[in-house]
């Protein structure tokens, strides 16, 4: 007849809490992210999200064209008149808002802080443009 004790009881619950521990640390590492390295542009531009907004303008690594960037990048602080180098971790959002992006971004390096005034940048329309551009009616 086999006969377990109350030591052998214990030792197999602690067993199974420290692989439960285990498994949910390992989980949480899958959701690390990914790092990329973000040129910001020493000026903003005009958009619209949910509404009128200021965007950041950003290359992605490779990259020639200036975008437009709807997020924040949480640990960043922008200064207008300085381009950035940085790098940035990307995490996927699990329960996006119906007006949120899918990704978050953080800064985890400011790698330069240049004072310059960015090259190739968008044009921009202006107020002007708009009404000159205005469809005509037809007959």
């Amino acid at each position: 007849m086999y006969f377990i004790n109350y030591q052998t009881i214990i030792i197999m619950q602690k067993t199974i809490v420290f692989l439960f521990a285990i498994a949910i640390f390992f989980g949480a590492c899958g959701k690390s992210g990914k790092t990329e390295k973000l040129t910001v542009a020493s000026q903003q531009g005009d958009c619209v999200g949910v509404s009128p907004m200021k965007c950041l303008l950003v290359k992605k690594e490779g990259q020639t064209d200036w975008e437009f960037f709807y997020n924040n990048i949480e640990g960043f602080n922008y200064e207008p008149g300085y381009e950035y180098q940085l790098e940035v971790k990307v995490v996927e959002r699990e329960h996006p808002a119906a007006d949120q992006s899918t990704l978050m971004y953080s800064l985890v390096k400011e790698i330069s802080k240049e004072e310059k005034t960015s090259q190739d940048m968008p044009q921009m329309p202006s107020g002007d443009d708009l009404e000159d551009n205005e469809p005509e009616e037809s007959l």
